[in-house]
């Protein structure tokens, strides 16, 4: 069985080169353009991890969070903050937001799959 990883990202650079080097690797990648999108998407899935981008437009990715883990079908699922918040104090504001782990950007493409695959804590192969 795939792998499904949601990413909700609002820069589609970003969204095309997380897509590339997790496909490499096997995953099934579905994009969210936002955080509405998001939520709209986990109405008739589940996926088996979360990328969330913290700065998205209308919903930030903190009170995306926020919601998906009041779902039942996301309680299990892990959400890992993927942003450009790197200041002193912002991955505890991830964590705080119910994120269950945090990637900053800009993202090492080289160890990206070894991350992922330790969120999921699995190899993917």
């Amino acid at each position: 069985m795939t792998t499904t990883i949601l990413y909700v990202e609002d820069n589609f650079d970003n969204r095309m080169l997380v897509r590339r080097v997790l496909e490499a690797e096997g995953y099934r990648v579905v994009e969210a353009e936002d955080g509405t999108q998001g939520i709209e998407w986990l109405r008739s899935e589940t996926p088996d991890l979360v990328l969330m981008d913290i700065n998205l437009p209308e919903i930030d990715g903190y009170e995306v969070t926020k919601r998906f883990k009041q779902l039942p079908s996301m309680t299990k699922v892990p959400v890992i903050a993927m942003t450009a918040n790197v200041m002193k104090g912002d991955r505890e504001k991830t964590l705080a937001a119910g994120c269950d782990g945090y990637i900053p950007k800009p993202i090492d493409i080289d160890t990206l799959p070894d991350q992922i695959a330790r969120f999921l804590g699995t190899r993917n192969e």
